[in-house]
């Protein structure tokens, strides 16, 4: 067996196996992430395929339900523009559920990452980062299904106005 498939069977040993102190994060080292101690793992998480090497996940971190982290993008027949870059991601991290973490980023020690995040820059050392908090953007008066178009569906949103609060 060629080690790209040995690698992927690993992938996906790691990505439903039980054990997010154990046995997850040993199939993980075992393709060549570099993981600290008391690190937990969750259920579904994606460590970068072709180059887990460039992920480093410090002592007493926690990545969250679904996650992926991802040091490389490839595109074109031939592979011809590539990006890879390294993740760090510091001693005592607290990733959330469903987060994205993209290449050439640095999570500082004791950093808390809101659940549904992506993370394209770094972030500070015991920082909390998050999205904006969600709310309305838009009134629909065309739905979103297959009976419209999504033009129609475009020309129908009127934007809700922002209520200015005074103090």
């Amino acid at each position: 067996m060629s080690l790209g498939i040995f690698q992927r069977a690993l992938h996906r040993m790691a990505f439903f196996m039980p054990g997010g102190y154990s046995m997850r994060p040993m199939i993980h080292r075992m393709r060549g992430v570099h993981i600290g101690t008391d690190v937990w793992i969750s259920l579904f998480v994606y460590i970068d395929e072709i180059h887990p090497d460039s992920v480093t996940i410090g002592d007493n971190s926690s990545i969250g339900l679904r996650s992926s982290i991802f040091t490389h993008f490839y595109w074109g027949p031939k592979r011809s523009h590539q990006h890879v870059g390294p993740v760090h991601i510091g001693d005592n991290v607290f990733i959330g559920p469903h987060c994205v973490i993209l290449p050439n980023v640095r999570i500082g020690d004791g950093a808390v990452v809101q659940a549904g995040s992506v993370i394209s820059r770094n972030i500070p050392p015991d920082t909390f980062f998050g999205p904006p908090k969600a709310e309305p953007i838009a009134r629909i008066t065309v739905p979103l299904t297959h009976n419209s178009s999504y033009h129609a569906f475009i020309r129908g949103l009127r934007p809700i106005s922002k209520k200015k609060t005074t103090e």
